[in-house]
């Protein structure tokens, strides 16, 4: 968790934001920290990080296209110092990946003090405590059971089974809600946003579960047509597990990004692999690496990277990468 000091300086930076604009991870607890930052202030406006997890001089004038006060990087892994320069803003970075070294900016990371704990949970002291399903959705969907499960679990008992990572994100509600986040993610620009919009309103996680409003309908429907390719692309995932120390699969870009979704469940289903699974664009394989707990798949990431021509990190056993086609292979053999 943060500190009592960060938490105070955090919180003073909410409350006196009058027009902020936010850079969130598109994954769910990306998606989680910047809902529980909006719905507690009711003011701002998000931008979800689709492309690779680092932000550069290319997003710079976004903030002032919107006449930004200040703004706040929530979840994600890196930030150029070139565009951390350009902003001339008050800038609060909230997250959780490997330490980095900032200037000109508030970076708040519990990484300092060694540990790893999802962005909701760091915003969770300074959220509503009704948007508690949010935050612990976020760190569920993150692979990290929140201190505050527990409470959560007593609000709403119908989400919860085992309290154990791989039956909450696969066999409950809780995980189904993680999965509608991040699936509300993928697709165009203007259909994130109209998901986000809704989602700052939805009050109840019934809402989507059960659809009980008009939004929840919404979101639900929107959740079913990506789950439908999600299914297909599972199956076909499924086919290429061999005797192998890897999981490899990849496919074209004619299809929705599901590679870090998919790369979770088939880690819970196969935990003594690595998983790689890629999808090819425009000359790169962009894959979502995982791991269990015996295997630091960062450290074989950073190898690897060293005799291969791509680009990528991460944590101990979640990992992003891209990779040039051409060297593909050996990247799979220096993975091994």
């Amino acid at each position: 968790m943060l500190t009592k000091e960060e938490i105070a300086i955090l919180g003073k930076a909410i409350e006196s934001a009058q027009r902020p604009f936010v850079f969130f991870h598109d994954d769910p607890d990306g998606l989680a920290s910047f809902l529980l930052l909006y719905r507690k202030i009711q003011r701002g406006k998000g931008y979800p990080l689709k492309a690779a997890p680092n932000l550069t001089t290319d997003y710079s004038h976004l903030s002032g296209d919107y006449g930004a006060d200040s703004v706040f990087i929530l979840d994600i892994a890196m930030a150029d110092q070139a565009f951390l320069d350009s902003l001339k803003l008050p800038t609060i970075w909230v997250d959780h990946h490997v330490l980095q070294s900032p200037k000109n900016v508030t970076y708040l990371n519990p990484q300092a003090r060694k540990k790893n704990i999802p962005t909701p949970a760091l915003l969770w002291p300074l959220a509503r405590k009704e948007d508690l399903w949010i935050a612990t959705v976020g760190c569920v969907g993150d692979w990290h059971v929140p201190s505050f499960a527990k409470e959560c679990k007593k609000q709403y008992p119908y989400l919860f089974g085992k309290m154990t990572i791989e039956e909450l994100l696969f066999n409950s509600k809780i995980g189904v809600l993680a999965r509608v986040f991040s699936f509300c993610l993928k697709g165009s620009t203007s259909d994130v946003n109209t998901n986000v919009k809704i989602l700052t309103r939805i009050q109840d996680p019934k809402e989507i579960l059960e659809q009980t409003t008009p939004q929840g309908k919404y979101i639900w429907r929107y959740y079913t047509k990506i789950n439908v390719q999600y299914e297909r692309l599972r199956e076909e995932a499924l086919k290429s597990v061999k005797d192998d120390p890897l999981l490899v699969f990849t496919y074209g870009d004619d299809r929705l990004s599901l590679t870090k979704d998919l790369a979770n469940e088939l880690l819970a289903k196969y935990p003594d692999k690595i998983i790689v699974l890629g999808r090819r664009k425009s000359g790169e394989v962009r894959c979502s690496l995982r791991s269990g707990e015996k295997i630091n798949v960062r450290e074989r990431l950073m190898r690897a990277l060293a005799k291969v021509e791509g680009r990528g990190g991460g944590h101990e056993q979640a990992c992003g990468c891209a990779i040039k086609e051409e060297d593909f292979e050996r990247f799979l053999d220096e993975l091994r």
